[in-house]
């Protein structure tokens, strides 16, 4: 986003309570792809999280290079770790360079939800918020699939947000993951809101897309990119179709505020950078 267009959007949003004057009012902050012992952009991230409140959701590759217990306590638990009792993760591909992501299930415990499954939800300042795991099956006729039906059919609230580290859409190095493709159809047909995903290493916000990747302003899912946690960047591909906004040199998180029928978000960068993305929208 151009600089002039940035700040005018975040002003925009802090007159509505969000941007910097409204971080008091923040629900969730996330990013992904994080932590390692050998590079230093995690700690700039963790620096945000320190001056920002609401649920921390780290989208997974929490740790590199393999998500191993000794890789949380002495490189991840140093920086994000500072806020483990308001974190809520998402696991990711590199914790299960780990057998069965033990790792991860045991630094995070009941945060994480049921152990060996990690997919779980939770309600939040009036949204209900679903966590999937993406390296788990997510095919129709699975055991998440199944659960992740019966969870939206037993909580028909106005807004829903969810998050894996998969995206269905990217215009990263990665790119958009059709393993995820009957979870997304299931959660539009649920009514889920937002999406936040990492796995590529950019920043990227997407317009509301219908399951095909056709622009559904009434029902789509709003789909964030945001592995920006600290990871080195990727290279960017070919823009995708319905993506908004997109950046790739860049790190930070982004902020969530949970309206009682809308949201407003905010991608803040590391200090000393300048790009930003900001702006509302309505729940379905």
């Amino acid at each position: 986003m151009r600089p002039l267009a940035a700040l005018l959007l975040a002003l925009s949003l802090a007159a509505c309570g969000g941007g910097d004057g409204g971080r008091d009012k923040t629900s969730l902050v996330a990013a992904g792809d994080i932590s390692s012992c050998f590079w230093r952009g995690d700690e700039a991230t963790a620096r945000l999280l320190d001056d920002i409140p609401g649920i921390v959701a780290p989208l997974g590759d929490n740790v590199y290079p393999d998500g191993t217990y000794g890789e949380y306590r002495n490189c991840y638990h140093r920086t994000w770790g500072r806020h483990l009792d308001r974190t809520r993760p998402a696991v990711g591909n590199h914790e299960y360079r780990t057998e069965n992501a033990a790792g991860y299930f045991r630094y995070f415990g009941e945060r994480a939800g049921p152990r060996g499954k990690g997919w779980y939800s939770y309600d939040h300042d009036g949204w209900h918020v679903i966590v999937l795991n993406s390296d788990a099956g997510l095919e129709r006729g699975t055991e998440q699939y199944d659960w992740l039906v019966a969870d939206l059919r037993a909580h028909p609230t106005r807004c829903t947000l969810a998050y894996f580290h998969h995206p269905r859409w990217s215009s990263g190095r990665h790119g958009g993951k059709e393993k995820v493709i009957d979870a997304y159809r299931a959660m539009y047909d649920g009514g889920v809101d937002v999406v936040l995903s990492g796995h590529d290493h950019h920043y990227e916000r997407f317009a509301p897309l219908d399951p095909v990747g056709r622009i559904d302003r009434e029902r789509g899912i709003r789909q964030f990119v945001v592995g920006t946690g600290g990871a080195p960047s990727y290279r960017l591909r070919e823009r995708v179709r319905g993506s908004e906004e997109i950046e790739s040199h860049v790190r930070g998180v982004l902020r969530l505020e949970f309206r009682p029928d809308s949201y407003a978000w905010e991608f803040v960068p590391i200090a000393g950078r300048d790009y930003t993305d900001a702006g509302q929208a309505s729940c379905h």
